[in-house]
């Protein structure tokens, strides 16, 4: 798996804590730009520091270029083999010509969950009707949940702050550490 990556502290593992599992969790930027160095990634860290309050360990912090093969790549590793229980990504969600996220996360994917996109565009509609332009999705491979967010910190937090009170359980049920979605 290459792209840049960033130190991160370690995992607390997936003790309960406060009612809630620590999750393990990636995060991934997709940037041309970033990747190259002409560009600071701020949508990544934003993403770590949100998940993080959230209780999430954030056990990888990747920035690679919109490259789908390598993506595609990198998903099916932190999946396969780091089996984390969540990924986020950040970029290539819009309909520049290199944007190509959805594509290489649908290619990982063996499950979809439209819900959370859905959830995520509908949460930014009512912020900005250009909401309707991000082409991000979600879906499950195995027992891993990945998510994809657009590029810029402000959709970032718009997005993420719509659907984190519910992944906790999504991630229990998918996990098998809960089996019940009826309240």
């Amino acid at each position: 798996m290459q792209g840049n990556r960033y130190p991160v502290t370690a995992a607390a593992g997936r003790n309960l804590q406060d009612g809630k599992y620590r999750w393990k969790a990636a995060v991934i930027t997709l940037s041309d730009k970033g990747y190259a160095g002409k560009r600071e990634d701020r949508s990544g860290p934003l993403i770590c520091e949100m998940i993080k309050e959230a209780g999430y360990d954030v056990e990888e912090m990747i920035l690679l270029p919109d490259e789908k093969e390598e993506i595609k790549k990198c998903l099916c590793t932190l999946c396969d083999r780091r089996k984390v229980d969540i990924i986020l990504t950040t970029g290539g969600t819009g309909f520049a010509p290199r944007d190509c996220t959805p594509e290489a996360t649908m290619e990982a994917a063996e499950r979809n969950a439209p819900g959370i996109a859905e959830a995520m565009r509908l949460a930014s509609l009512k912020v900005t009707p250009r909401a309707m332009l991000s082409r991000g999705v979600s879906v499950i491979r195995g027992k891993t949940l990945i998510i994809n967010l657009p590029g810029s910190p402000k959709a970032v937090r718009e997005n993420l702050e719509a659907v984190l009170p519910v992944l906790d359980h999504g991630l229990a049920i998918l996990t098998g550490r809960d089996g019940e979605c009826a309240r």
